[in-house]
């Protein structure tokens, strides 16, 4: 696999960043407008459902991206016109990715508070909503975080899960440009992702890179090894995503320390590729990893017993091709879900306030077509993006 792709010397240097647009996340405007923003502010990855129409709004939100290039360079972002990696997620059993909220509003009593409704982060959740008289779910909002099931006072909100199907990967692969697949997988579930890779890997090596993400459980490890057995050899990069604390959307350092710890212990057992984090990552993450020593610094010399090097540029230069030997020596990166989405929302939401109000607007107004609003959008997901790519001088 060759390394000319930038995301992937991201991964070499420990600064990758992936925004997960949510594996059931549907709304294709706000992931339009999600990849336009992430990518404009360096995102290395951006990883959306399985599903036609969601590629083809983030491959145009990546589209106008370059177009928007040199305006991102003048307003100070690094992004250089080089697209992240587009990767679609699969899952082989059921998983909390992949499923959705579900109630039947009628059985909603008249005098409950609806904390349902508040809780929601995707604002999925809507009652008489104001585009229609519509109240429950909006499924293609909805991306199965379950926060809204154990408020519910009435015990009438339930999930439906799907299972990912193999037979629409190769014209995914092969005739709508993604760059990357990621499979959720889970311990003990070998056979059924021996199934699902079988469907895959005629189409494998037109991966630039396959992702294997997996929360922990006894036996994860020996797990790991097992699925690396299956896949190997491998043309394209590897990354396990240690997923900390799927779906938990919390911004407090617990959920992070969850995160951070799984990854030590997919670091300790020296697996080939990289380790990624994600489940529970946000505002605590980078620093948490910084503090832990967890993430290649190549902007700083190295001291030894107090001393500083004469030449520090000679350690950097040993630093970074220790790392591209040693990839599993340190954290390359971490992905960031509904916490990366609630900090674009309050942008998001003014954009559907504005189609909403405006009756004169016949299509959706889309990110670009407000200036305003855009480099708002870019300056908070560049907040997100710059927390790991400040590890590096580039």
């Amino acid at each position: 696999m060759t390394d000319l792709f930038a995301p992937l010397q991201s991964l070499k240097q420990g600064d990758w960043f992936k925004l997960i647009c949510g594996a059931s996340f549907q709304h294709l405007p706000a992931v339009r407008s999600l990849t336009l923003a992430y990518t404009l502010a360096g995102a290395d990855c951006i990883d959306v459902a399985a599903d036609p129409a969601v590629i083809a709004a983030a491959q145009a939100g990546l589209q106008v991206a370059r177009t928007l290039a040199r305006d991102a360079q003048k307003r100070g972002f690094d992004y250089k016109g080089n697209s992240p990696f587009l990767m679609v997620s699969l899952n082989d059993g059921e998983d909390p990715h992949f499923r959705k909220a579900e109630f039947n509003p009628t059985e909603c009593p008249t005098d409950c508070p609806r904390p349902c409704e508040r809780i929601c982060p995707a604002q999925a959740i809507v009652f008489n909503s104001i585009k229609s008289d519509f109240s429950g779910v909006l499924s293609q909002k909805c991306y199965g975080c379950g926060r809204c099931i154990p408020v519910c006072p009435y015990s009438i909100i339930y999930t439906s899960s799907y299972m990912s199907t193999p037979g629409a990967i190769a014209p995914l692969v092969m005739s709508t440009g993604v760059d990357a697949v990621e499979i959720h997988t889970k311990v003990g579930r070998l056979a059924e992702f021996e199934q699902l890779w079988q469907a895959i890997s005629p189409w494998a090596d037109q991966l630039k890179l396959l992702a294997i993400s997996c929360p922990d459980g006894e036996g994860m490890t020996d797990y790991l090894r097992a699925v690396y057995n299956l896949i190997a050899p491998l043309k394209s990069a590897l990354i396990w995503q240690t997923d900390g604390r799927p779906m938990s959307g919390d911004i407090g350092d617990g959920t992070t320390l969850a995160a951070v710890k799984l990854g030590q212990k997919v670091l300790a057992a020296k697996l080939p590729g990289y380790v990624q984090l994600a489940g529970g990552t946000n505002s605590y993450t980078v620093a948490k990893l910084k503090a832990m020593g967890l993430l290649s610094d190549l902007r700083l010399p190295i001291l030894d017993f107090g001393l500083e090097d004469t030449n520090p540029q000679s350690k950097i230069q040993n630093r970074s091709i220790e790392r591209s030997r040693n990839p599993e020596s340190k954290i390359a990166g971490v992905a960031y879900g509904s916490y990366a989405r609630v900090l674009l929302s309050p942008i998001l939401e003014q954009l559907e306030n504005k189609e909403v109000s405006n009756t004169n607007v016949k299509a959706p107004v889309r990110l670009e077509e407000d200036d305003t609003l855009l480099w708002q959008a870019v300056e908070l997901a560049h907040s997100l993006v710059s927390q790991i790519k400040s590890q590096q001088e580039r």
